[in-house]
């Protein structure tokens, strides 16, 4: 019988692959030069960048259930706390990475001005009447929220009708708000709008992509992933929890594409059939994922043998050897797996720095991000190969640091 630890490495390994995916489908070297399977649908639709975040929602809701197992599932002022303080600091550094976003940029477009320091320090950085309030942390922070509250709160038998509601009326609201048009005749975008501020919002055809009432279907994303949290860590053979979410995601998934005739899929208003198709595909994957990680022997029983035949020998040494790349993929997945939000966090403002700093160049000034796509990596390797070695290269930066605190055993909770 394996331990609570091993069986949930799989776990750690597909949140390190949704967070190194989220880095590198957010910096390549050039938005105009990117792969197709590497760009988001532009409205309806599923490509496999639409995944990453929200099978780190699905995740999400894995963790979620694990960490409250610790107060029983009871209500009672430490759980509440703990909670509240819990999303409070990650929608303040979701705040504050659009800040320092918007700081930077803001510095960079007064350079050229003839002002003080202290007035363009003072400038660049109240730029609070303009900020984007809503992001990725801000979604994760309510979502996280609304399930551990959720969890604490509802008999956990009563949590899929629960799930059922809010997908089934969400869907109205797109019905009969003109949920499915990409403008600002949207209710979506009207809310956001009327609620948050036009200043306050993406820019993306009226829409928001983690707006206000699309946060209801992310709650029900997270809670599913909460109740697959609840079958891993209650079933107790291995193989029968691989059997089981592998069951679950098959039908999540073909329910999503099924219903999608009537319910577009689209990750821009987090329709319901999204939500089914992701939750499902993250399901199979992890399922998947133990088999391959926890399930498989660790070890072949022929290792080390001098008493069989040498053609079994010589098998088992390519056997060893085949495991030996899957052994560098799982550190490097685990490494960004351990500190899932740090590590994110880390990304955002290495690429906030890199779009920012400016280097002389010519007569002008080009940032470094630009500076190493357009001088170094697109004359020797092209416009779109460039750009994706871009985002590996940058996703490589993030890992070295990732692998120095996987290394110490360093922990970095929030």
């Amino acid at each position: 019988m394996k331990t609570a630890a091993q069986r949930l490495l799989a776990l750690d390994i597909l949140r390190g692959i949704t967070i190194a995916g989220m880095i590198m489908v957010n910096n390549p070297g050039s938005w105009g030069s990117i792969y197709a399977p590497l760009k988001h649908a532009a409205w309806n639709g599923l490509t496999p960048t639409d995944l990453v975040f929200p099978f780190f929602m699905f995740i999400m809701g894995i963790s979620t259930y694990i960490s409250l197992r610790k107060y029983h599932f009871e209500f009672s002022r430490p759980a509440a706390w703990k909670i509240i303080k819990r999303t409070l600091v990650i929608f303040a550094i979701g705040l504050g990475i659009a800040w320092f976003s918007l700081f930077c940029r803001t510095w960079n477009t007064l350079s050229g001005e003839e002002i003080s320091f202290w007035s363009h320090l003072g400038q660049s950085a109240w730029t609070f009447d303009r900020i984007r309030i809503l992001g990725v942390m801000q979604r994760l922070a309510l979502c996280y929220c609304a399930t551990a509250l959720i969890a604490l709160t509802v008999k956990h038998k009563y949590i899929p009708y629960l799930i059922a509601v809010l997908l089934v009326g969400y869907w109205f609201v797109l019905l009969f708000g003109n949920g499915f048009e990409y403008n600002e005749t949207n209710l979506l975008s009207f809310v956001d709008r009327t609620v948050l501020g036009l200043k306050h919002v993406y820019k993306d055809n009226g829409i928001e992509p983690e707006g206000l009432l699309s946060t209801i279907p992310a709650i029900a994303h997270v809670l599913i992933g909460f109740c697959c949290g609840k079958l891993l860590l209650e079933v107790r053979d291995i193989r029968e929890k691989m059997l089981r979410l592998f069951l679950i995601g098959t039908v999540l998934s073909f329910s999503g594409f099924l219903l999608s005739y009537g319910c577009p899929i689209n990750k821009k208003i987090w329709s319901p059939t999204f939500v089914l198709a992701t939750c499902g595909l993250a399901s199979a994957f992890l399922s998947l994922l133990i088999r391959i990680i926890d399930v498989n022997p660790s070890k072949s029983p022929l290792e080390g043998s001098l008493e069989v035949p040498e053609e079994e020998r010589l098998k088992s040494s390519v056997k060893r050897r085949l495991k030996a790349p899957l052994k560098g993929l799982r550190v490097f997945f685990e490494s960004f797996g351990i500190n899932p939000l740090f590590m994110y966090v880390a990304g955002a403002v290495f690429s906030i720095l890199l779009g920012n700093i400016r280097l002389h160049y010519g007569e002008g000034m080009m940032s470094l991000h630009a500076y190493t796509y357009n001088e170094v990596l697109r004359p020797l390797l092209g416009e779109y190969l460039g750009s994706l070695m871009f985002a590996v290269l940058f996703v490589s930066l993030v890992w070295a640091l990732g692998y120095v605190l996987y290394k110490k055993k360093i922990y970095i909770k929030i």
